[in-house]
């Protein structure tokens, strides 16, 4: 173990980059701001809403309650053990608003350790530019965290028994300190008992002796000094279990929580929870156990936390921070699933449950439960990597394409990796669905005052009429009294806007996935800047302009006065018309058809997309005309952002590398009087027999004897002949010796699409020059 954690502050001797320094300096600059923010949101709150369970030791005249019981009438007003309210008498002289203030930024510095402790247990060795990053990285994440920002929101001392629990865990602890330390967090925290069995089982006996004997003494401290409370506590509520709110609210995120919330009561659900709980505690323990003999003590310590996250009887948002360091654990042998787990833990512990799943049907007790599945996982399921995993270190790399060429400064960001392969799949639904919540949010929250939009909405008819271009209203009446085209039309508003770029986009992800990228980010970037004219530019659609005579085609005559929308009056903000996002997103995908085939009839239907979506949205009274214009800008702008960005499509670029290494191999081949048709080993070049698109076609195509579709050749595979031009270092590059001791130790676990000729492939040192086919990306 002390030589662990040795290792996390060992750290290369090289001299950091001054961007890397300025970048981190940054950082710290971020981690301020967060920390100053949180702190004056919690002291402008209105007493009342201010620190409310530390506000429940209030007595007379505004000091702490000295006498009585501490857990009030009902026994409901405080949650905390017995030991924990003996810890706080000395501050019982303490004023309300001194007291509010001095343990508020307590509570910061305290986060504060807690971050950089977390660092300390971080599997080393470290570099220099990962040492200079961790700690704020770990800073911001712990600030924006829903368990920090409850803590401080209501006083609570959660944070102490995390730190406690990880400062016992430090690399050169001695036994009887690490058994001190956990055993006042269990004081604390009943269920940070756990961690003596973890103690126990990682063979520090000791330390487990001593954290049983000081939680036992903590408690019988407690009980002589307060023996009334200690008997409510530990038998009238067994352990705290009926103190604070009822046990089945959605912010009780233990395991006995979800089965009162599935209906289930009385001796049934004790007993289903108590076998439950039983095997997480068995299964948990052992894969903490598992971990800490590996060295990786912070991810033992986050599984064995998240363990008793479950089995508690109440897991209350302010003490699941256990779930968070659970982050740490390292999952994925491929570079392209690596971010999985870290980015979902994130965003369950930092985002509402509506910002991961919509809150209808199943997908809401989902999200509801978010945190509770997060913690089963951590502590029975997920795959976390040993530290002897070849891919710990370097994960498998995939595809990608050649560097930009420099054009002047264009593209700003020709150093950033063109990946060829498919992301992984669960990470860009977890980012599409959040990057929509926070569209709809942001939305939501732009100003929407009627009378500005309405001036609004008078300027642009004004320019209109002025270009001879206002035709809204009469088309507008013209579709209202023909019944057909009113509902079609409807149907068309409400249906194509999502339908169509979401199947374009799995389309592409699955045969095009450097085309997917691309299209990607070019509507991101797109939808970002339409956000901002929807703050910059409040717009009342046509048919929310009162006296001009617009018929709403969907909801019927409204009282503008009043107007109700059914469920869009509450989730989106009714006056954000400039730019048309629905022709915005229409124009988009007859870009991007344009772009994935060459046949007529599909680019024709794409063409045709925008122009129908134009005549929709004008019919149904949503849009101006000008707000189309609004939409055709924005998109327009995302792709040139996009590409002065990132330049070419990576997908182009490979197509143009493979293209000129297949021109130098003819020419070469022509000079020795060979038929360059034929290509290596008697083999046609690659995409001449149509199967360049194919997984495994470029290795059959060079003619390679036993080479599998990633167009590596096993070991027992004979060498090729002296005669093939194949074997000759010109004819094929020489494969990265930083790749192949990667693919030997740690095969792909799903195959990823091939690299062009002279494609790049990013391994975890670099990116690294790579020989291979023309991949699943295909060509234009």
């Amino acid at each position: 173990m002390a030589d662990t954690g040795r290792g996390a502050l060992r750290t290369g001797t090289e001299p950091a980059a001054p961007r890397t320094v300025l970048a981190a300096a940054a950082l710290w600059l971020v981690v301020a701001l967060l920390a100053a923010r949180q702190t004056a949101a919690v002291l402008a709150l209105p007493p009342q809403r201010r620190l409310t369970d530390l506000e429940t030791w209030f007595g007379e005249n505004g000091v702490l309650r000295m006498g009585g019981s501490l857990y009030g009438p009902g026994d409901s007003a405080f949650t905390g053990t017995p030991f924990a309210g003996l810890a706080l008498r000395p501050l019982t002289r303490a004023a309300e608003q001194s007291l509010g203030v001095g343990w508020t930024f307590a509570t910061l510095l305290l986060v504060v350790a807690l971050g950089l402790v977390t660092v300390r247990l971080l599997p080393g060795p470290l570099s220099r530019r990962a040492t200079l990053f961790a700690a704020p990285a770990v800073l911001v994440l712990l600030v924006v965290s829903v368990p920090v920002r409850n803590t401080f929101t209501l006083g609570q001392t959660s944070i102490l028994p995390v730190l406690l629990v990880l400062l016992a865990f430090l690399p050169g602890r001695s036994p009887r300190a690490a058994g001190l330390l956990t055993g006042v967090a269990a004081a604390l925290q009943p269920t940070v008992l756990l961690f003596a069995a973890l103690l126990w089982a990682a063979g520090r006996r000791r330390a487990a002796a001593t954290t049983a004997g000081t939680f036992a003494v903590c408690s019988a401290l407690a009980w002589a000094a307060s023996p009334a409370d200690s008997w409510t506590y530990w038998l009238r509520h067994a352990a705290g279990a009926g103190l604070g709110a009822s046990p089945d609210a959605p912010a009780n995120q233990s395991l006995h929580g979800l089965l009162l919330r599935l209906g289930l009561q009385g001796p049934l659900e004790i007993g289903l929870f108590l076998l439950a709980a039983a095997a997480v505690v068995v299964v948990g323990l052992r894969r903490a156990a598992r971990l800490a003999a590996d060295g990786q003590w912070l991810t033992a310590v986050a599984v064995a936390g998240c363990a008793a996250v479950v089995v508690s009887p109440t897991a209350w948002q302010h003490q699941q921070l256990w779930i968070l360091l659970a982050a740490a654990g390292r999952v994925g042998r491929r570079r392209a699933d690596r971010l999985v787990w870290p980015v979902a833990v994130v965003l369950v512990m930092t985002l509402h449950r509506d910002a991961l799943l919509p809150n209808v049907a199943w997908a809401g007790v989902i999200g509801e439960n978010a945190p509770l599945l997060a913690a089963l996982a951590a502590a029975c399921a997920v795959p976390f990597l040993s530290r002897a995993d070849p891919a710990w270190r370097r994960p498998v790399p995939g595809a990608c394409a050649p560097p930009v060429p420099g054009a002047g400064r264009v593209p700003l960001l020709r150093s950033w990796p063109r990946p060829l392969f498919r992301p992984n799949l669960v990470l860009e639904l977890l980012l599409i669905r959040v990057g929509y919540w926070a569209y709809s949010w942001v939305r939501s929250e732009a100003p929407g005052g009627r009378e500005l939009a309405e001036g609004h909405g008078r300027q642009i008819l004004g320019i209109e009429r002025a270009l001879g271009i206002d035709i809204e209203l009469s088309f507008n009446l013209l579709v209202a009294r023909t019944g057909w085209l009113e509902q079609s039309m409807n149907v068309a508003y409400s249906t194509f806007h999502f339908l169509v770029p979401l199947s374009l986009l799995g389309y592409m992800y699955w045969r095009r996935p450097a085309r997917y990228r691309w299209g990607r980010t070019t509507l991101a970037l797109a939808t970002l800047l339409g956000l901002i004219g929807f703050w910059a530019y409040p717009l009342a659609p046509p048919r929310l302009m009162p006296g001009l005579g617009f018929v709403d085609t969907a909801h019927g005559p409204q009282d503008l006065d009043n107007p109700d929308f059914g469920a869009l009056t509450g989730i989106s903000n009714q006056y954000a018309a400039m730019p048309s996002l629905h022709l915005g997103w229409a124009l988009w995908c007859a870009v991007v058809v344009w772009r994935l085939t060459p046949a007529l009839l599909p680019r024709l239907l794409g063409a045709l997309y925008p122009v129908l979506t134009a005549v929709v949205i004008v019919g149904t009274a949503n849009h101006y005309l000008l707000d189309a214009a609004g939409g055709v800008v924005v998109v327009a702008a995302g792709f040139g952002l996009r590409w002065l960005l990132l330049g070419p499509v990576a997908e182009d670029r490979a197509a143009g590398a493979a293209g000129k290494a297949r021109e130098g191999r003819e020419d070469r081949e022509g000079r020795e009087g060979r038929d360059p048709a034929e290509g290596a080993g008697g083999a046609r070049p690659d995409g001449a027999d149509g199967r360049a698109d194919e997984p495994g076609a470029g290795a059959e195509a060079r003619g390679v004897p036993g080479a599998d579709g990633a167009g590596r050749v096993p070991a027992q595979a004979e060498p090729a002949s002296e005669q093939e031009p194949a074997s000759r270092p010109e004819a094929a590059p020489a494969q990265a010796p930083a790749q192949a001791p990667a693919q030997a130790q740690a095969p792909e676990p799903e195959r990823e699409p091939e690299p062009p000729a002279g494609v790049v492939t990013a391994p975890a040192g670099g990116p690294v020059a790579g020989a291979g086919r023309k991949g699943a990306a295909g060509r234009d």
